[in-house]
């Protein structure tokens, strides 16, 4: 179905109950503003996450080698 203009909240309100009550009201909340802005992005984030975890996996796979080659030697 194609429409040819968008509906207004109170259309959709009375298409989806039927009708409209007196005690429903619509209020239009502003948009928070942000308290401050961010020092960080959210992909800096992920990628110094991804970093990390790089980091300990090397670590991990060092340790179980050096494990590894003190059990073959003993």
């Amino acid at each position: 179905m194609r429409r040819l203009r968008s509906l207004s909240e109170t259309e959709c309100y009375v298409r989806l109950y039927g009708g409209w009550d007196s005690t429903v009201t619509l209020v239009k909340i502003e948009p928070r503003r942000p308290r401050y802005e961010p020092a960080v992005s959210g992909e800096d984030l992920r990628r110094e996450f991804e970093a990390r975890i790089e980091a300990r996996t090397e670590e991990l796979i060092a340790e179980l080698d050096a494990a590894e080659a003190a059990a073959e030697a003993a």
